[in-house]
């Protein structure tokens, strides 16, 4: 499922990231790889704040259906 629809505050894997490969390389270079553990913060008016390798990112909702965990 993609990360947008992700619960809050469970933990989840990231599977397979979509998109064009340039979002591919900028979610790459976020800590966005497959296999790494995230958590759903927060989500406010689209947008996703998530926890990836102990930092807060916040990426757009389009970014996040891009995510697949």
């Amino acid at each position: 499922m993609p990360l947008s629809f992700a619960d809050l505050n469970s933990v989840n894997t990231i599977k397979k990231i979509g998109g064009s490969k340039e979002q591919q390389r900028h979610l790459e270079n976020l800590g966005f790889v497959p296999g790494t553990e995230i958590v759903v913060v927060s989500k406010t008016n689209g947008n996703v704040i998530v926890n990836v390798k102990e930092v807060r990112i916040a990426i757009s909702e389009e970014l996040a259906r891009k995510i697949m965990v």
